[in-house]
């Protein structure tokens, strides 16, 4: 068992690791953005499917509430949410749809949506994706393997390249969305020291 729980951490690392070597400039660049977005009074739209939509409201939560340092609350939104909205919108239009109407209602030009899909190719964040352009969204696409379909539509793409491997993925997705949080923080309030631990 110990081999076995010694190469899930080893698997875990290395997908964390080339995702580093491939695309922290990428995240600096996307931390940019949305610090600039919401300097402008602009939000954030978090939303994906499972694993990926609890990490939607998990990285809201971080900008909505506090990461590490004490300041004032930043506008996100996860989609993944809201149950009667989401069971309307799926009984009357489908679930391919339960993200791309929410966009339309509540997207904007200049926020920034932060689509995720370990596999790329759901097609309701691929819907989310194509409303996101239609409305003047920034979209950022965190996805896994090869990218998927998200690869061509997203204007910053996010991709855990070393694996296909669901948990993986979404491993290195958190983790990179807790470098946002952070990266984004420093942005907006430079010189701000770090809160005790939460209760």
């Amino acid at each position: 068992m110990k081999v076995v729980l010694r190469n899930i951490f080893s698997e875990s690392i290395r997908a964390k690791q080339v995702f580093f070597d491939e695309h922290s400039d990428t995240l600096i660049r996307v931390a940019e953005l949305c610090a600039e977005a919401l300097r402008q009074g602009h939000k954030l739209l978090l939303f994906g499917n499972g694993g990926s939509a609890a990490d939607a409201q998990h990285i809201a939560a971080e900008f909505v509430n506090r990461f590490r340092i004490e300041r004032r609350p930043l506008p996100a939104i996860a989609l993944t949410t809201d149950t009667s909205t989401l069971t309307s919108i799926g009984n009357d239009y489908g679930f391919e749809y339960i993200f791309s109407k929410q966009v339309e209602a509540l997207g904007a030009a200049g926020d920034v949506a932060i689509a995720i899909s370990t596999s790329g190719g759901s097609p309701n964040v691929l819907r989310g994706i194509e409303a996101c352009g239609n409305v003047g969204c920034f979209v950022v696409g965190l996805t896994g393997g090869d990218g998927g379909a998200m690869r061509d539509e997203v204007d910053f793409l996010l991709n855990v390249s070393a694996t296909k491997e669901t948990a993986r993925v979404q491993e290195t997705h958190i983790l990179a969305c807790h470098a946002l949080c952070d990266l984004i923080d420093r942005l907006l309030f430079p010189g701000v020291r770090a809160a005790g631990p939460a209760a």
